[in-house]
């Protein structure tokens, strides 16, 4: 359940962002710079807090290269959808939401590796200590 709360949250953390509809950080910052600039700069922060702690413990746990090896399986995954016609490319809203979730895929497992990765092989992560 942690697993999928982690996806979740990155799912809302990506939406919340910028998505196809008008409920989106970026439309309402756009709309409102002028008149709610200390609100909008405090919500942008706090975004940028969540994609620091999503990313940065994305990067630690998988790295760059398991970045990519999660992309490519996401994609890989929407490609067979589109062959055998269980998906569609034709409508741009659904792109974006294709796209949001393929990233949320990817920052969802990167914040979760070690978890999957202690079921996986029974080894526990601990952090390494520089001194």
């Amino acid at each position: 359940m942690g697993i999928i709360l982690r996806w979740l949250g990155a799912f809302i953390l990506l939406a919340a962002t910028y998505n196809p509809t008008q409920w989106n950080f970026t439309r309402w910052a756009e709309a409102n710079w002028q008149t709610q600039m200390p609100l909008t700069f405090l919500l942008g922060l706090l975004l940028g807090v969540g994609y620091l702690v999503y990313i940065g413990a994305t990067l630690r746990s998988i790295g760059a290269f398991g970045i990519v090896l999660v992309a490519a399986i996401v994609g890989a995954l929407v490609w067979v959808l589109i062959d055998y016609q269980i998906l569609t490319l034709q409508n741009p809203s659904l792109n974006l939401w294709l796209g949001i979730f393929a990233l949320s895929v990817v920052l969802g497992i990167g914040l979760s590796w070690s978890i999957i990765r202690q079921r996986l092989s029974g080894q526990a992560t601990v952090d390494e200590v520089q001194e």
